[in-house]
């Protein structure tokens, strides 16, 4: 198939988290046209039945890829992709990259063997997860912890409202709290809105390594699309919205993410 320079790369999320995987995707190919969809009028989708998402984002996604015909679409949100991920390709003719908890990576550097995990509730919970700990964490205890809140506040952070480390330290207080929660070493961002935390969590707990998936998969989509070409210089990106348009705070850090243009689904 002749895929042109300008079919853009389409990366989708609840809300702002996937920002995490387009940062790093943007540093190792910084000429891609972007598409960044925030499905604001389905946020959060922590708290959504595992149907209701199942059914909400191949549909989207199906509208989306008729609407930008993009190369290649990333589910830039572990709770999307670990629920409707195979219903998604099932239903796409282009490539379908996904966000998976990055246990492995915690694993192999822990040395407590103890792992936090710290997502959406949805995400903890999967047969995902316990499949992923089985394969490549099976000699560390893994502490699970939804955290809506801590959704909220990366929400809260983009649109400009102020974020504390005394907010953070509450949020993730029932993870450490937890039998053996002291000794975690590692905590697994399980969901692309708390890399954008990651100065306050480390703030909050320091000596605590953090692990997310966004730089593996910044480097999946980089082989996915070699060789193909791409423009001189990049488009404008465009950040798109199925609910209310952004703030203009919001608006200002996405444009610190080359996405300069706003449109609504």
């Amino acid at each position: 198939m002749i895929i042109s320079s300008t079919a853009p790369l389409l990366f989708f999320d609840s809300g702002v988290g996937g920002l995490s995987v387009l940062g790093p995707t943007r540093a190792l190919l910084p000429s891609a046209p972007t598409v960044y969809v925030a499905d604001s009028a389905g946020f959060p989708y922590g708290k959504r039945s595992e149907a209701e998402i199942a059914s909400r984002v191949p549909a989207l996604l199906g509208r989306l890829v008729e609407r930008f015909r993009p190369r290649l679409a990333v589910i830039a949100c572990n709770t999307a992709s670990t629920i409707a991920l195979d219903h998604v390709r099932s239903a796409l003719d282009v490539p379908v990259v996904g966000t998976v908890p990055a246990i492995k990576p915690a694993a192999e550097q822990s040395r407590s063997r103890v792992i936090g995990v710290l997502g959406t509730e949805a995400t903890v919970r999967q047969p995902y997860v316990d499949d992923l700990a089985a394969r490549f964490a099976a000699d560390c205890t893994l502490i699970r912890q939804g955290s809506p809140a801590l959704v909220e506040l990366a929400e809260a952070k983009l649109s400009g409202g102020a974020v504390s480390v005394a907010d953070i330290a509450a949020a993730t207080k029932p993870m450490f709290a937890a039998d053996r929660g002291a000794q975690i070493d590692t905590i697994v961002l399980a969901c692309t809105h708390f890399p954008l935390l990651a100065d306050e969590l480390r703030a909050a707990h320091p000596g605590v390594a953090l692990v997310d998936g966004g730089p593996g998969i910044a480097r999946r989509i980089a082989f996915l699309t070699r060789g193909q070409p791409w423009p001189e210089a990049p488009p404008p990106g465009i950040a798109v919205f199925t609910g209310e348009p952004p703030s203009p705070a919001l608006a200002a850090a996405l444009a610190r993410y080359g996405l300069h243009e706003v449109q609504t689904l």
